[in-house]
């Protein structure tokens, strides 16, 4: 028994840790899109995230002996559907990263649990609780915190005012998109899941090469090429997580995004992050863990 019960803390570590390298390996990826989107065309950026993470998904899949039978579906219309919105969602957090820092960007991200809750209690007739509702607001408190003072400062930059319409989006979208895919993953793999979004993404990103796309440098092919494997990488570990340990244990390390984003904005960019800022995030964060508490207690 006490062999056992050592066996199931060590899995659960191995998941935890899997979960910690899945919000580094995703906001890494952020950081390549956000320094090549800064040198070529956002539809470019957008075809080679989506075309190069192809490739870690069916290298995973083979060496699970799951390919291509992992990738099988009967429901392709919802494929093509979820792939539709998640192109949508794509873009506005691409948007996002461009004009903001990486720390901004991903605290504004968090809303995501937050919004999803709400909704999944209007379109999956979930209970919505007095609880979830202050934790709402007080992740949009967070939000005002966070980006109050520029915001408020005269004459807010355009592209700033982009970049926080860009993180709203993505997280309004991203929410419709949580429930959309837990109704998918009845019947459809993670994977089969993550390779058709894609798959999809790189064929509608491809349709702006006749409005021009710039010849990359050397560098830049670098930040294009490391989104993709960052970004396939990044869901293969997450994958694993959740095969290891319960989703309500992995959840609040889901948050260390935001440390890696502001270690990443000091290491790339020299963007140190201002009291205001970390306290706005840090907000954000205790909303969405208590939210996502208050539904695994449910």
């Amino acid at each position: 028994m006490a062999d056992l019960a050592t066996s199931e803390r060590s899995t659960q570590l191995a998941g935890i840790l899997l979960r910690v390298a899945a919000a580094g390996l995703m906001v890494a990826m952020s950081a390549c899109v956000k320094m090549a989107a800064a040198q070529v065309e956002l539809g470019q950026v957008i075809f080679w995230r989506s075309a190069v993470s192809l490739l870690p998904i069916v290298v995973f899949l083979a060496l699970r002996h799951d390919f291509p039978g992992g990738l099988r579906t009967s429901r392709p219309r919802a494929h093509l559907l979820r792939s539709g919105l998640g192109f949508v969602t794509m873009v506005c957090s691409f948007v996002s990263f461009k004009y903001l820092s990486l720390a901004n960007a991903t605290a504004l991200s968090f809303l995501v649990p937050l919004i999803t809750l709400p909704l999944a209690g209007l379109m999956l007739r979930e209970r919505i609780t007095p609880r979830i509702l202050l934790c709402v607001g007080l992740g949009f408190v967070g939000v005002l915190v966070l980006l109050g003072p520029d915001l408020s400062a005269p004459g807010a930059d355009s592209g700033f005012l982009l970049g926080v319409a860009g993180g709203l989006g993505y997280a309004l979208s991203m929410s419709v998109l949580r429930i959309f895919i837990k109704r998918m993953t009845v019947t459809e793999t993670s994977s089969a899941i993550a390779f058709y979004f894609g798959l999809t993404c790189a064929g509608i990103a491809l349709t702006s090469l006749p409005f021009g796309w710039t010849m990359p440098e050397a560098e830049t092919w670098a930040y294009l090429i490391g989104a993709g494997l960052l970004g396939g990488v990044g869901h293969i570990a997450a994958t694993e997580a959740i095969a290891r340990a319960p989703v309500s244990l992995l959840g609040p390390f889901e948050y260390t995004a935001l440390i890696w984003a502001m270690l990443l904005d000091i290491a790339l960019f020299a963007a140190f992050p201002q009291t205001l800022a970390v306290l706005g995030g840090g907000i954000i964060i205790v909303a969405a863990i208590l939210a996502s508490g208050s539904r695994v207690a449910r």
